[in-house]
């Protein structure tokens, strides 16, 4: 893509996250989902959060995944830092939760509470820290190579001119075996460019939705041939005129996981392997959801191919399962499949 156009857009969305938009209430598509869809978990931790930072709250569900304690995590597009302090809650005081955004507006909101967030979260120092600064750029704001456990982003990546960049700098960051777990919108095909250009639906999180194929192939480039939906939903636009740039592409909010491990294959294949779950994840005591097609029962032993063997054994998520052979023999491609998607509409939606 043109350089100029690159920073136009990303002028246009700082604009319109920084200027434009007052609160979540000013979306026009109803981009951000209510707190009903939170584990309770989140939904605790989200009532010793400033009103304030709630309000200018504009991501599109919860992608925050289990087993923080002590971890460092990284929140692209953070915003007002509503994910960033719950992460503060989840990873402890030994842990450590990062923000980068590139919008001054919502960085004042974030920091303005930091005393007082580490102050009810009772921590005697901060654990969090928000850098001003590109998505697809993390280098540029300070974060080394192989530094951060886990990624998130909140429908945030979409809004990005240079996907590809972005997700080469998360795999860059992430430390072997970390994870990246993130909500977003997607799509069934590529949106018209129309659509693409339409400055409303870019800023509402449905312009620069990415083509799943054209996801999963940014991904192989970068080494990570294999990808987990964890949820999808489909998505309806009421809007009239926006609904007829857009055409027929269908539009889901996904949460999605990818894990930086050298071993994956581009298949699933059968080595004869079993995991054992073993409850003692912190609020899963009967089952882990790994993804739309792996949940985990206590102590019930669950064929697995290898690439999700090594999903396990081989991420901070080790500890808590056990797994049953080797790859030393082979038994060809393993039946390994999503359940039936849940295409249920939002109801409006930019981005629930």
């Amino acid at each position: 893509m043109n350089p100029a156009v690159v920073n136009q857009k990303k002028e246009n969305v700082k604009n319109y996250y920084g200027r434009i938009l007052k609160t979540n209430e000013d979306l026009k598509t109803s981009a951000c989902c209510t707190t009903d869809s939170l584990p309770d978990e989140i939904k605790s931790i989200l009532k010793n959060i400033e009103p304030e930072i709630l309000d200018k709250f504009y991501g599109c569900g919860s992608p925050i995944p289990k087993l923080l304690d002590g971890c460092t995590v990284l929140d692209l597009g953070s915003g007002t830092g509503r994910d960033v302090y719950v992460i503060s809650k989840l990873v402890g005081q030994k842990g450590m939760s990062i923000g980068i955004d590139m919008t001054e507006e919502q960085l004042s909101v974030a920091r303005k509470y930091q005393d007082a967030q580490m102050k009810k979260f009772g921590y005697t120092k901060a654990n969090v820290d928000f850098k001003q600064g590109y998505i697809e750029d993390l280098k540029e704001a300070g974060i080394k190579d192989n530094s951060v456990d886990v990624v998130i982003s909140n429908c945030v990546i979409n809004l990005s001119p240079d996907k590809p960049q972005v997700f080469k700098e998360i795999f860059r960051v992430l430390k072997p075996g970390g994870e990246l777990y993130f909500a977003d919108v997607f799509t069934n095909a590529r949106v018209p460019q129309e659509f693409h250009d339409d400055p409303l639906a870019y800023g509402e999180c449905l312009g620069g939705a990415l083509y799943i194929e054209d996801f999963r192939r940014i991904l192989a480039r970068l080494g990570c041939p294999d990808y987990r939906i964890v949820q999808k939903r489909r998505i309806d636009i009421d809007d009239p005129i926006l609904a007829k740039k857009a055409g027929p592409v269908e539009f889901y909010s996904m949460t999605i996981r990818a894990f930086k491990l050298a071993d994956l294959e581009d298949r699933c294949e059968d080595f004869g392997q079993a995991a054992y779950y073993q409850g003692t994840i912190d609020g899963c005591p009967n089952a882990f959801i790994l993804d739309d097609h792996h949940t985990f029962v206590t102590g019930k032993p669950i064929l697995v191919c290898g690439n999700t063997a090594s999903m396990l054994m081989n991420t901070r998520y080790r500890k808590h399962f056990r797994v049953s052979g080797d790859k030393s023999r082979h038994f060809g491609l393993f039946p390994c499949g999503p359940a039936p998607s849940e295409t249920k509409s939002t109801g409006k939606g930019g981005c629930c």
